[in-house]
């Protein structure tokens, strides 16, 4: 978990410390997690399963609601995850919420 971190004990993601390679495995409470693409620093991982329509909180902040079932270590962003408080867009077609 030395790439990851998460500020408070209510937050259900983590973050990256640093960028991560497709194919790379990361540990999250013991299980191992394989990186399906790359990604930078500062994407989430789910620390937890999310449900649909629960809050996502990152440094004890509701920073959105799941829009569908996220797994343990998951990539938490665009496509499973919109703002509650602002329009979600992407120019990343992989992230588009179909």
């Amino acid at each position: 978990m030395e790439k990851l971190y998460k500020i408070n004990d209510k937050d259900n993601v983590y973050v990256l410390k640093e960028p991560v390679l497709s194919g790379e495995f990361i540990e999250i409470d013991g299980n191992p997690i394989r990186i399906p693409y790359d990604m930078g620093r500062g994407h989430k991982l789910a620390a937890s399963k999310i449900q649909k329509g629960e809050k996502v909180i990152k440094f004890c902040m509701k920073i959105g609601s799941a829009t569908k079932e996220i797994q343990l270590g998951e990539h938490v962003h665009l496509h499973n995850l919109k703002s509650d408080y602002l329009p979600t867009y992407s120019k990343d077609e992989r992230f588009d919420n179909k």
